[in-house]
């Protein structure tokens, strides 16, 4: 799992050095999560889980409140779920989440973003099959056998815990990952360096240098696009 983790690293990094475009993609994120339920938290798991992965990313309370206000407030601005699949340099494999008020604006941007930069989008289902739904909760400060611990006291049951980088990662199935999260805040761990649920590859692959400078500027293209909320990948990136 560590070359996994490494990517979220990576992702999140590059996230992390462009704040104003993330903080504006987690408010049509939230807008959307409190819109489809109840605009509070506590009664809205949708809403919740947004709300833990921003705090992440230090997205600032004006942006979290102002967007759930807009759906208080009955806005008719309506968004669509979409997902693409397709194939980077060297038969690489991307899954491009996105949420839009344009499908058309969307489809097209994504399509260009894929072909100038050596790929080609695909059919649904040909990509994702190859990928796994993962809940990544991470945190400092403890070692793996004391979070081991911690779960195992709380009867929850993950997939694999691994301790790296001073952090350590626990990957548990989607599905868990409140129980997770619970977990470590009835031990007292309210501080998490990641709360994601992500798409982990089954199987990672290494590009030549100068196809993976390609697919790199590949990602960066779609990632930089407004209606998409999050790319994932097969590609190690390395350290």
């Amino acid at each position: 799992m560590g070359r996994k983790w490494n990517n979220i690293k990576e992702k999140k990094a590059s996230k992390d050095a462009n704040t104003s475009r993330i903080y504006a993609k987690f408010g049509v994120e939230i807008y959307v999560a409190a819109r489809r339920g109840e605009p509070n938290p506590e009664s809205n798991q949708a809403l919740k889980f947004v709300l833990e992965r921003a705090k992440t990313y230090n997205v600032p309370r004006h942006i979290i409140d102002r967007a759930i206000d807009k759906a208080k407030g009955g806005s008719e601005e309506s968004y669509s779920e979409l997902r693409y699949e397709g194939f980077g340099p060297n038969g690489s494999m991307v899954i491009v989440d996105a949420l839009t008020n344009n499908v058309n604006r969307t489809a097209s941007d994504v399509r260009a973003a894929f072909g100038k930069n050596g790929g080609n989008m695909g059919v649904s289902g040909s990509v994702a099959y190859m990928f796994d739904p993962t809940a990544v909760i991470g945190l400092e400060g403890k070692t793996e056998e004391e979070v081991l611990e911690i779960l195992m006291e709380a009867d929850v049951d993950v997939r694999d815990i691994i301790e790296e980088d001073e952090s350590v990662i626990v990957y548990a199935e989607p599905d868990q990952f409140h129980a997770v999260q619970e977990a470590f805040k009835n031990a007292g761990i309210t501080e998490f360096t990641v709360a994601e649920l992500t798409m982990l590859a089954q199987n990672e692959v290494t590009l030549p240098e100068d196809a993976q400078a390609k697919f790199e500027k590949m990602i960066d293209a779609l990632e930089d696009l407004e209606d998409v909320q999050q790319v994932y990948h097969n590609v190690d990136l390395g350290e």
